[in-house]
């Protein structure tokens, strides 16, 4: 097997700089320390998905009996929601409440990192199926120890591509951070349909008829 290939295909489908915007806007009024535990946890939780989906990614889906079109349509939907928001230029996670909003933050700057800015922004159906693809063409233990080794560099390029993201946000300003993060909006939504359309269309084989 190609070992290169798949580390090719990770970071052509993670694309890391591409998550940049979303991260500018999920984490708006995050105080720094909030957003480098962001950071830490999403970087991490890349790894963790790439290393998990290697080795034991086809066992996990046919123990629970899911398809990856189930991913794709799960991914699509919740991809759908941040769409939503973003095209209103609204935060993606907010306290209803100013009461312990600090804390309420730091809980949602946790909840963010893993969902949706590991799952599925950067480590999305896709991945995860390059993945159970890749590792079903290995021979040896020390080829799947490779591809565990290739999270580690998805998670350092996440992690170094989302530190950048102050000097960017600072560049734009509120109102540049406002219009990108609408702009994006539309093209997540576009994204959306497009993954949901694919993982229905492989469940349902009569709606690609």
């Amino acid at each position: 097997m190609d070992l290169l290939k798949p580390l090719i295909a990770l970071l052509a489908i993670v694309n890391p700089i591409g998550v940049v915007p979303f991260f500018i806007h999920f984490t708006r009024g995050f105080t720094a320390e909030q957003r480098r535990h962001t950071i830490r946890v999403a970087a991490f939780s890349s790894f963790v998905v790439v290393a998990v989906s290697a080795l034991a990614g086809l066992q996990v889906i046919k123990f629970f009996g899911i398809s990856i079109a189930s991913f794709q349509v799960g991914g699509g939907l919740l991809l759908l929601i941040s769409a939503i928001q973003m095209l209103q230029a609204h935060p993606a996670e907010t306290s209803k409440e100013d009461v312990n909003e600090g804390a309420s933050k730091a809980d949602a700057g946790a909840s963010i990192a893993v969902v949706p800015l590991t799952i599925p922004l950067l480590t999305g159906p896709a991945t995860i199926s390059t993945m159970v693809i890749y590792a079903q063409k290995t021979h040896h233990w020390w080829e799947l120890g490779v591809l565990v080794g290739y999270g580690i560099v998805i998670g350092a390029a996440a992690f170094l591509a989302l530190s950048a993201s102050g000097r960017i946000a600072r560049l734009l300003g509120q109102t540049g951070i406002n219009i990108m993060t609408r702009l994006m909006g539309l093209i997540l939504a576009a994204l959306a349909v497009e993954i949901m359309a694919d993982g229905l269309a492989k469940l349902f084989p009569a709606l690609g008829a």
